[in-house]
């Protein structure tokens, strides 16, 4: 189990751990038993118990709190188990950590869209605000860390070189006070200062667009390319004719391009600058980065602000069940980031991935996918709480 991984999580480097961490959740999701159903009236046996907090915790329960959640509900049980500090130092973190960086890795810096993926766990905030919500994570004062500063992740390395208790020392703050992001340009944790250095350094910004849609809605371009939307949104630094062969364009470029440039418009007004390190906004100024190799195709489209539309709502991609009391088009990465978070597509992520790190395999069979449906009902009829979703994996995958 992955009680000998985490059991002195806090005395090991934070970096060994999380390889050791990796290597044990691979182990396991090739020889775990799967999910079983249960009487969500019957309290879980010892075993149940010990299993439900080692999944969400990764630490073994104490003797005295396993018969505390023989007496419970297995639910009540299971969100009991949220309390320990090593559910958001290394459960949460390990799920995070690869959204944060291109190569979706987990061994990368603690940063801050790991930390406020964590508060908000931690405080029920509610998820589908992930990527709009004008909300960072810092340490608090008593954490013995420097000060956040936008230029820099020396907070949050040190929280991370010295194990802090995440849980304990995570406060709630506004991007728009700590990095000068007016508030209407937040965006959740896509205008953090660590999405910012991945996804928007150098580059045309489609990088945000991609990894928000692969990391948030489960879907890669390429399983979502649709040849059948119009192409006169698409930039001039695309070429019409790759290699010289106009079909490679109309039947490969097109289908991404099509859909992602009218909505990657919204990032128009955003940058990383290499030289302060910082996250740049400039209001009703098209970044320079949007008219790049612009004799590819001159005849292409020309970005003249950050309005985008939903070209996806209709076609094929209409499955990604985009919500019916949104307009589909907006101005800006905080209406985009609505958007995203608002759909059918964002929710059934979420829990997937939970479903994934807590049972150690995807969804497999069909009680398990029976299972994810109840929890996606589930998620959004508790105000998108992570937390109630990881309970509800854990009581599924408790066993026998």
């Amino acid at each position: 189990m992955r009680v000998d991984v985490h059991m002195n999580f806090a005395f090991i480097n934070p970096k060994a751990r999380r390889a050791t961490v990796a290597l044990a959740t691979a182990i396991l999701s090739s020889v775990f038993i799967s999910g079983q159903s249960f009487s969500a009236s019957a309290n879980p046996t010892p075993d149940q118990a010990a299993r439900i907090y080692n999944r969400i915790a990764g630490v073994p329960a104490a003797p005295s709190v396993v018969t505390q959640m023989t007496a419970m509900d297995p639910l009540s049980a299971a969100l009991m188990a949220t309390d320990d500090p090593s559910f958001y130092n290394v459960t949460l973190r390990n799920l995070a950590t690869p959204w944060t960086n291109r190569d979706q890795s987990v061994f990368a810096p603690l940063n801050d869209y790991t930390a406020t993926v964590i508060g908000m766990v931690r405080d029920n905030v509610p998820f589908n605000t992930l990527l709009t919500a004008d909300l960072v994570y810092v340490a608090d004062s008593s954490a013995g860390v420097p000060a956040y500063s936008p230029a820099n992740n020396n907070m949050y390395q040190a929280l991370d070189d010295q194990s802090v208790d995440l849980k304990k020392h995570l406060v709630a703050s506004t991007q728009s006070a700590l990095t000068g992001v007016p508030t209407a340009a937040t965006a959740g944790v896509m205008t953090t200062r660590g999405a910012a250095a991945a996804f928007f350094d150098k580059g045309t910004n489609r990088a945000m667009f991609r990894f928000t849609m692969m990391n948030h809605l489960c879907s890669d371009l390429q399983t979502i390319m649709d040849t059948s939307r119009p192409p006169d949104r698409i930039r001039q630094d695309v070429s019409r004719s790759p290699g010289g062969d106009s079909r490679l364009f109309l039947n490969n470029c097109v289908g991404c391009h099509s859909g992602m440039d009218p909505m990657a418009q919204a990032f128009a007004y955003y940058n990383f600058d290499d030289t302060t390190n910082q996250i740049v906004y400039t209001a009703g100024q098209v970044q320079p980065k949007y008219q790049i190799n612009n004799n590819n195709f001159p005849q292409g489209y020309v970005t003249p602000d950050d309005h985008w539309d939903n070209r996806w709502r209709t076609g094929p991609n209409y499955l990604l069940g985009w919500s019916a009391a949104l307009p589909g088009s907006g101005q800006g990465a905080k209406a985009l980031g609505q958007e995203l978070g608002n759909s059918a597509a964002f929710a059934g992520c979420e829990v997937q991935q939970v479903f994934k790190d807590v049972c150690f395999r995807a969804p497999s069979n069909v009680a398990d996918r029976n299972q994810v449906t109840a929890m996606i009902a589930s998620f959004q009829s508790h105000n998108y709480s992570l937390r109630q979703v990881f309970a509800e994996a854990a009581v599924y995958c408790m066993g026998n």
